[in-house]
């Protein structure tokens, strides 16, 4: 669904990525780890063409990137939610889910409707919560509410950044279990995540990220069953 190859990334004179490359299928998770700063976040905006790449490639459903505004991407289902939620606080539960399926020529009444009872069936605290503005939302129905409205878009591609940050840990552990099951939808997903172990539970493949560079990569129960990884990169 979705390969990066040999993409590299600058933010001014700092090369951010070095030669980073790596492929996910239809259903499969990745999880993306490291520690702050190793170039998790600058990868996702490379991928979703928010920042330009001094290299490489980034083929999506078969077509170069290369030049498509990132607005684009996303109504070609490659959706990216970023760190910090980025709701829209004045808008209701209910209006900020419906900015998710605006401008979507597939998208007709009944399928809205649908969609709405898809996420309100997935976190049923939005049903509840629907007619209240999303900035009287706690912290992690806020993240659920993001993470709403980006399926709104109907993701084949769905990256996220460190969704759980900042959230209790049981909240932070039912939305990575609602990003295991949208797997079973068949959307690839790609996660950052600084709950590393907990990413590479739910992940079928893990890369870990050092100065911009891919320190390690395998499948996730490799990753885990690596005791230098844990005490090196996870702790």
């Amino acid at each position: 669904m979705i390969a990066v190859e040999a993409v590299s990334a600058r933010i001014g004179a700092v090369e951010v990525l070095k030669d980073i490359s790596f492929s996910v299928a239809p259903g499969a998770l990745l999880a993306v780890l490291g520690a702050n700063g190793a170039g998790k976040t600058s990868l996702l905006r490379a991928v979703s063409n928010l920042l330009p790449r001094s290299g490489g490639r980034v083929a999506y459903d078969g077509q170069d990137t290369l030049g498509i505004a990132p607005h684009v991407l996303a109504r070609k289902g490659l959706v990216h939610v970023p760190q910090g939620r980025q709701i829209v606080p004045m808008l209701s539960v209910l209006d900020n889910l419906l900015l998710g399926a605006a401008h979507l020529p597939q998208n007709d009444p009944d399928a809205i409707r649908k969609s709405l009872e898809d996420e309100f069936t997935r976190f049923p605290v939005l049903r509840e919560r629907q007619s209240i503005p999303g900035g009287s939302l706690s912290g992690g129905e806020q993240q659920m509410l993001a993470v709403s409205r980006a399926l709104m878009m109907r993701p084949k591609v769905l990256m996220l950044d460190e969704p759980s940050l900042g959230l209790a840990p049981q909240i932070a552990r039912a939305i990575l279990r609602a990003l295991r099951d949208l797997t079973q939808q068949g959307v690839a997903i790609i996660l950052v995540e600084q709950m590393a172990l907990g990413a590479l539970r739910i992940a079928d493949y893990g890369l870990v990220l050092r100065n911009g560079q891919i320190a390690l990569q395998g499948s996730a129960t490799q990753l885990l069953n690596d005791r230098g990884l844990v005490e090196s990169y996870l702790g």
